[in-house]
């Protein structure tokens, strides 16, 4: 394929990827207002939102059979349309049973889009022979952060409904534009590598390969964990440890978001110069003690600054992780990264909540930075098959 081809390729995809983050963060920032609309108290609408992940982490797996019978561009192209038609769903709703299962469809959208997405990516940086993987993942953080800004913007002039179709009218028409271009486009596989689609080039996983794919997971896995976790317990640290006025508390997350993607928006550089084992230790130790010191320091500026060393680190890891494992065994393998991935976000907020409870919210921030170390010492660990 002709490097313009690739180049618009590219572009098309890194459309959806920011598509995906606006969309979410879109939904995301209602979260208050429908808890309103539906009456949730606090606990019942932590069930409601398991909904989401419920949905997202079943859908995982099958969207990579779909991937592989249908080709990742198609599924990438209908995700995006469900994702899209599932937001305006939140708003309708009155109750919190009727809340969790349009979540459920919600989840499974945005699940599928992950999955699709990040496939597609892999087959057009296995074309590229060029490490672009975190460019995609740094759009789907611009993408979060532009719909996070818009709906605060616009959150005490439009209703949550009036918002979401606005958002979801957004969604169609740019799916309509990029997923015409994606559905024209057609990703050789390189030859050494599986293709996300069911061509005779993607051969039966064997035991080796599929644990490496499960090992690129739990890199995955240690990445995501940090994130759910300071999304959902760094602005209380600051406030409750640090004594944090409110609006500097609520920026330790943003710290950490920004600083996520401007480490994506130089990832390419950084692993050309670098290379993969070497950027997957780096950042994994660097998110270690950049997250110790937002554990342990006692002041709340040194905290933002270990937050935002934390979000240099991790920036890369995950967007690597996926890339190795879809280049090992195509969607099947982005689909098992994902999920695991997915699992650490699950994972990470309750699990800090409980050593919160045991120890002390400093003490299981450190957790963080344990599993940090963890994927640094993996990806060290797998030093040949990230460079393969």
């Amino acid at each position: 394929m002709p490097d313009r081809s690739l180049t618009r390729l590219r572009v098309v995809l890194t459309a959806f990827f920011a598509l995906d983050g606006f969309v979410f963060a879109g939904w995301v920032v209602r979260i208050p207002a429908i808890k309103h609309q539906t009456g949730a108290s606090a606990g019942a609408l932590g069930l409601a939102l398991l909904g989401v992940s419920a949905g997202a982490v079943i859908t995982m797996m099958l969207t990579g059979r779909l991937c592989r019978r249908f080709g990742s561009h198609p599924v990438t192209v209908v995700c995006g349309v469900l994702l899209s038609l599932s937001v305006i769903l939140p708003p309708l709703t009155h109750s919190v049973p009727a809340l969790g299962l349009v979540l459920l469809l919600f989840g499974a959208a945005y699940g599928g889009m992950n999955v699709a997405a990040n496939s597609a990516a892999v087959d057009l940086v296995a074309a590229l022979r060029r490490p672009v993987m975190p460019s995609f993942h740094a759009a789907y953080s611009l993408g979060g952060m532009l719909g996070a800004g818009l709906g605060g913007l616009v959150a005490a002039h439009l209703s949550p409904t009036r918002h979401l179709f606005g958002i979801a009218v957004l969604g169609l028409l740019v799916t309509a534009v990029a997923g015409r271009a994606l559905l024209r486009q057609d990703v050789p596989a390189a030859p050494d590598r599986p293709r996300s689609d069911g061509s005779p080039a993607r051969a039966r996983l064997d035991g080796r390969t599929r644990g490496l794919v499960v090992v690129f997971g739990l890199i995955a896995l240690c990445t995501a964990y940090g994130e759910g976790a300071l999304a959902d317990w760094g602005a209380l640290h600051l406030e409750q440890d640090l004594e944090a006025h409110p609006g500097i508390a609520a920026a330790g997350y943003s710290c950490f978001a920004l600083a996520m993607t401007i480490g994506r928006l130089s990832g390419t550089a950084l692993l050309e110069r670098l290379g993969r084992t070497r950027t997957l230790v780096a950042g994994g130790t660097t998110a270690a003690l950049g997250m110790l010191l937002g554990s342990l320091a006692p002041s709340t500026w040194a905290a933002l600054l270990g937050f935002a060393v934390t979000g240099l680190g991790l920036a890369n890891i995950f967007p690597v992780a996926v890339e190795r494992a879809g280049a090992l065994a195509g969607a099947g393998g982005v689909a098992i990264a994902s999920t695991l991935g997915y699992g650490g976000m699950l994972l990470g907020p309750p699990a800090i909540g409980f050593m919160a409870d045991w120890y002390s919210l400093p003490t299981a921030l450190t957790s963080v930075a344990a599993l940090a170390a963890v994927a640094a010492l993996i990806g060290f660990a797998t030093r040949r098959a990230a460079v393969g």
